[in-house]
């Protein structure tokens, strides 16, 4: 009992201590840390992104079975689902192209890419990517117009050429609202 009322008298001694007030022996310092050797600051506060897409895991494509990296495996699953009429997938993955492009040095030679393309598949797709569409859904054979985001996509492309007046005509007469592209500085053709 005798310890206990020690303290209390102790407690009496020292204004300011009581619930929530610990002596000012004991408080913590201003400055300095309460926890010295704890976790240091700025560790694992960033994705490990490289650690993960750099893993290398295995994709079946039909019955062909192969290994690719993590990051291949996740812009090949983005392409897919643009295929498949995911247009917010499609922006993203036509963004990653681009992205890569600029990455790569501007003299490196721009790859050969051959895609084969079954007759008549070719509409289906733009569709679906949502990069063209039909003017009558019920005609098989219905005029086509590109939308204005792929048509400001491919002029971007182009980098310093321009299109000659007839060019200009033909790819103002392919748009389905030309009246919403940012045409580039150069161009003349005005719906």
């Amino acid at each position: 009992m005798s310890d206990r009322s020690d303290l209390a008298s102790d407690a009496e001694d020292m204004p300011g201590v009581g619930y929530g007030k610990p002596p000012r022996t004991t408080r913590f310092v201003k400055g300095q840390s309460g926890n010295p050797r704890g976790r240091p600051r700025g560790r694992h506060r960033e994705a490990p992104y490289e650690a993960v897409l750099g893993q290398m895991v295995t994709i079946r494509e039909g019955a062909v079975e192969r290994r690719v990296t993590a990051a291949e495996a996740f812009l090949l699953q983005l392409a897919k689902k643009g295929l498949e009429g995911d247009g917010a997938a499609a922006r993203a993955s036509l963004q990653s192209i681009e992205a890569a492009r600029q990455a790569r040095p501007s003299g490196a030679a721009e790859p050969l890419v051959v895609v084969l393309v079954s007759v008549g598949s070719l509409m289906p797709t733009l569709e679906r990517l949502g990069m063209a569409r039909k003017l009558d859904r019920y005609r098989p054979a219905a005029k086509v117009m590109l939308e204005p985001w792929i048509v400001e996509a491919a002029l971007a492309r182009l980098g310093d050429r321009q299109l000659s007046l007839a060019e200009q005509w033909t790819v103002a007469n392919a748009t389905r609202t030309p009246h919403r592209v940012r045409w580039p500085e150069w161009w003349v053709v005005r719906e």
